[in-house]
């Protein structure tokens, strides 16, 4: 069992920059793959990027490289997303994830998920 927990979501304006931190609890962390999905409002849940257990594989979606960086610290049990130049289309609650599977965009093979974060974007 892995619980998430993640924060600094929050307001921004366009072009600005956010950090969100997911903080797990729970043995293991540091052998699952972690993600990073959004919601925006009125739309499904979609892929952001994922990262292996020893951070040394990272997937993206397309649209976002470039832009966001997944990174990980098992000693803290925590993954990161860096969000920089930052678009009102990035407008979201962001969710971290859980797997035991290689990083993937898949969410149902996402086992654990966090509570969410929200994050708003102005123009």
């Amino acid at each position: 069992q892995v619980q998430l927990v993640e924060s600094g979501g929050g307001l921004v304006q366009a072009g600005g920059s956010l950090r969100l931190s997911c903080a797990a609890s729970g043995r293991r962390f540091s052998s699952y793959t972690m993600g990073w999905f959004r919601q925006p409002p009125g739309k499904e849940r979609e892929f952001v990027a994922a990262i292996s257990w020893s951070g040394a594989t990272t997937l993206y979606a397309d649209s976002l490289k470039g832009r966001f960086t997944i990174s990980r610290d098992n000693a803290k049990s925590t993954v990161y997303l860096q969000m920089n130049n930052l678009k009102p289309e990035d407008t979201a609650v962001y969710y971290c994830a859980a797997s035991n599977r290689v990083p993937t965009m898949t969410r149902g093979l996402y086992e654990y998920w966090g509570q969410g974060t929200q994050v708003t974007v102005s123009s």
